[in-house]
């Protein structure tokens, strides 16, 4: 499958992230589909805005980044979503996040459900997921994709805005989950898994049945697993400015790749690249470099015995 075939969304919340040097459009939802677009993937985001300034802003930001927004809907009763954002020393956020915000109304519109019916991949967290209606119709999109399409939930704990009932619910629709090591903890005492990292990792996996489990531990780096084998992989060298984004495209980058049909080691190693290189930039959405872009340019290579035709 080539890159510019595959059609991925991120479903959830699109924001203003108020940084100390000033705003930044971010959401994981919506970082995670313009990774996926800078990856040459079919990235979009579903969503929702206000009938406001920040709310036009966002939609012209998302043009100017050549992502899509007719699954971005307007809603004229409620603000478009700003979390204030404070940087730790070690270039680490700390999120305060607004609410009763657009993107907590959003609802199952038909033409909404119509776009994912094709959907190879989506992504979901938890945040979005805090009330209703917005929870309700996250549920009924994945739902609504195919059984072949991957389902990743990206767990993104922030401050109360989650439950047992919400992380179980979503890891049951899920195929792929995606957590750091502060969440592992949270979520394996919630769900009384014990043990290791790696034997609350284990437990995770087989309790959902899931195709593949990543998590991500900062500069330490990330761990795989797919149920057969392991990868482990050390963090990468990297200029932090700040960490905001950088597990988005860590996310997007193990969908492409996974979708790509990469073996574990590949798939860990060049979405440490990617998140190694967002870590070093101001923002969740900087361009990406075309020594990273290459990895995902699926290019035909001709066999050598003759005769035996092409192999991707």
């Amino acid at each position: 499958m080539k890159t510019e075939f595959m059609k991925l969304f991120g479903i959830g919340e699109v924001l203003w992230d108020l940084l100390p040097g000033g705003r930044q459009m971010g959401g994981a939802p919506a970082n995670f589909a313009y990774h996926a677009r800078a990856l040459g993937a079919d990235g979009r985001v579903i969503s929702q805005v206000g009938n406001d300034e920040p709310g036009h802003e966002i939609l012209a930001r998302l043009k100017k980044l050549d992502v899509p927004i007719d699954g971005i809907t307007m809603d004229q009763a409620h603000a478009t979503s700003t979390v204030s954002v404070d940087v730790s020393p070690d270039g680490q956020p700390c999120f305060t996040i607004h609410e009763d915000v657009a993107w907590d109304h959003l609802t199952p519109h038909p033409a909404l459900l119509a776009s994912v019916k094709d959907a190879d991949a989506l992504c979901f967290g938890s945040l979005a997921q805090r009330c209703e209606p917005s929870r309700g119709t996250i549920l009924q999109l994945v739902a609504h994709s195919p059984a072949s399409a991957l389902r990743v939930f990206d767990v993104n704990l922030r401050q109360h805005f989650y439950s047992r009932d919400l992380l179980h619910t979503s890891a049951g629709l899920a195929n792929v989950i995606k957590l750091n090591d502060a969440e592992l903890p949270i979520v394996s005492a919630l769900f009384g898994f014990r043990g290791s990292p790696k034997e609350q990792m284990t437990a995770i996996f087989d309790h959902y049945e899931l195709r593949l489990l990543a998590c991500t531990r900062g500069s330490e780096g990330s761990v795989i697993y797919d149920g057969k084998e392991w990868g482990e992989f050390a963090g990468l060298p990297a200029r932090v400015v700040d960490t905001v984004g950088a597990g988005d495209s860590f996310t997007a980058a193990l969908t492409v790749g996974m979708l790509l049909e990469w073996r574990i080691e590949k798939l860990g190693r060049v979405a440490n690249e990617v998140a190694a290189y967002v870590c070093s930039c101001a923002g969740a959405t900087p361009p990406l470099p075309p020594h990273l872009r290459a990895h995902f340019q699926a290019r035909p290579t001709l066999l050598h015995s003759p005769g035996a035709g092409w192999k991707d």
